[in-house]
């Protein structure tokens, strides 16, 4: 199946630890953050990914297409899809499911850095952007958050 031709890709969110879904979780991490955009490998990884809940996005034929990541404090991070699979809600769906998993943990708000120009998408899913914008691992963002009812 070609995801291209599909507006809204067919996928599966799996929420686990790190032990469960670290090789895909950083598989898509890796090819975006690291390949894509040239962030040192070093500073990709770190010691929050032990304590999140992982989010990973599988495709119809099983392969990781996207992942993110919900801290204990209520900071969503690094969220990344594929190249081949956005423009397809991979990311919405993603973000929902870490939404949803931060309501279910009790939080009243969800923080996160929001890559500059994705600010957009995270407006549409209710987030609003709070300050300036700085410079993290080379590349603009904005600090956005969202009130849970």
């Amino acid at each position: 199946m070609d995801m291209s031709t599909n507006k809204q890709a067919t996928v599966h969110i799996a929420l686990g630890t790190w032990d469960r879904l670290r090789e895909d979780a950083y598989s898509v991490r890796h090819e975006v953050f690291v390949v894509e955009q040239k962030v040192p490998p070093e500073i990709e990884l770190d010691d929050d990914d032990a304590v999140s809940v992982h989010a990973v996005a599988y495709g119809p034929d099983g392969t990781p297409i996207g992942t993110g990541r919900l801290l204990p404090d209520g900071h969503i991070g690094r969220m990344a899809v594929h190249k081949r699979a956005r423009g397809m809600g991979v990311g919405g769906q993603l973000l929902d499911a870490l939404i949803e998993q931060g309501h279910g943990d009790g939080h009243r708000m969800l923080v996160l850095h929001a890559q500059t120009h994705a600010a957009g998408f995270y407006k549409a899913h209710g987030f609003t952007v709070e300050g300036e914008e700085f410079v993290e691992a080379g590349i603009p963002h904005v600090v956005m958050t969202r009130v849970l009812k």
